[in-house]
C-alpha cells in the first residue's frame, strides 16, 4: 500500500480529525492507496504534543464533523495503534495486518466490504484512480475509456417581427346617374273661340338631383401574426478522444 497517487486527496491534507468522543485529535498529514485498487485506505494523523506524533487510522469509518472527520475511535485508541513507521511510501502487509487487528477490522475479508465491516467512509462517492489490473484467473485487463459526444439544443431568439399600420391617400373617381328637370315648349291646336287677355307670365319650377360626397371608416380586414414550428438538419463536428491499447510481449494465441 502507497501513498503516492494522492491527486484528489490532496484536500485532505491538513483537515482536522475528531475522536468518538468529539474531541479534536489532531490533524490529517498524509493518505495511502491500496496497492491493487488505488483506492485510499488509511490516513496518518498527527496525535502528539504540537503534532510531533503520527499514527494510521483506518478512512473507513470516517463521518463529516464540523471543519473535518469524525472517526469511531477514541484518541487514547489511535495513539496504542502499532507505532508503524508514516514517513514511509509503502505500508507492508504485516504492518497493515496489525493495524486491521488494532483496529478490529478483518484482514482475511474477501472484499472490500468484509475487510473493513461495511463501514461508511466520509469519502463515499469520491473519484479515484483504480488501479487494479488482474481480471479472472491472472488475465491482465486494462479498462479502455473514450469520449463520447454529448449533442443538447437551446433556444435562442434569432429574429423578431413586427406589424405597422400607416395611412396612405388614394383618389378615387365615382361615376353617379342624377337627375334634373328641363323645360320644353309644347305647342297643340287649340280649338274654339279664344280670349285676348293681357300679358301673362306663367313659372314651372325645375328641380334636378345634387350629389353630396360623405365618408365612413369601415373595417375591411384582420391582420394577425402566428408561428409555426419547422424542422431543419444542422451538422456538428468535435474532435473526440479514445484510448487504443497495444499489447507486448509473448502472447499465446486463442484456444478454440
Amino acid at each position: 500500500m502507497d501513498n503516492k497517487n494522492r491527486t484528489k486527496y490532496e484536500e485532505w491534507i491538513g483537515t482536522d480529525v475528531y475522536d468518538s468522543a468529539g474531541d479534536k485529535m489532531g490533524a490529517i498529514t498524509n493518505i495511502f492507496f491500496d496497492d491493487v485498487t488505488g483506492q485510499p485506505e488509511w490516513m496518518t494523523v498527527s496525535t502528539g504534543w504540537l503534532g510531533t506524533k503520527e499514527q494510521f487510522v483506518p478512512i473507513s469509518g470516517t463521518a463529516n464533523h464540523e471543519d473535518g472527520f469524525s472517526v469511531p475511535y477514541t484518541t487514547d485508541e489511535v495513539k496504542d495503534a502499532p507505532s508503524i513507521d508514516t514517513d514511509q511510501e509503502h505500508l507492508d502487509a504485516d504492518e497493515e495486518r496489525r493495524l486491521f487487528e488494532h483496529y478490529g477490522l478483518n484482514p482475511d475479508g474477501l472484499d472490500h466490504e468484509a475487510t473493513y465491516l461495511g463501514r461508511e467512509r466520509a469519502d463515499e462517492g469520491y473519484d479515484y484512480n483504480d488501479t487494479r489490473d488482474i481480471a479472472g484467473d491472472g488475465a491482465a485487463a486494462v479498462t479502455r475509456s473514450e469520449e463520447q459526444l454529448a449533442v443538447d439544443k437551446v433556444a435562442v431568439e434569432s429574429g423578431r417581427v413586427r406589424v405597422r399600420k400607416y395611412v396612405v391617400t388614394d383618389d378615387v373617381e365615382v361615376t353617379v346617374p342624377v337627375r334634373r328637370q328641363v323645360a320644353r315648349i309644347v305647342r297643340e291646336p287649340a280649338t274654339g273661340a279664344g280670349i285676348i287677355e293681357g300679358d301673362a307670365v306663367e313659372e314651372v319650377v325645375l328641380a334636378e338631383e345634387q350629389v353630396i360626397v360623405d365618408k365612413e371608416v369601415v373595417a375591411k380586414e384582420t391582420i394577425g401574426i402566428e408561428t409555426e414550428t419547422v424542422v431543419g438538419n444542422e451538422t456538428v463536428s468535435e474532435t473526440v478522444r479514445k484510448e487504443k491499447v497495444e499489447i507486448d510481449g509473448d502472447v499465446a494465441p486463442d484456444v478454440k
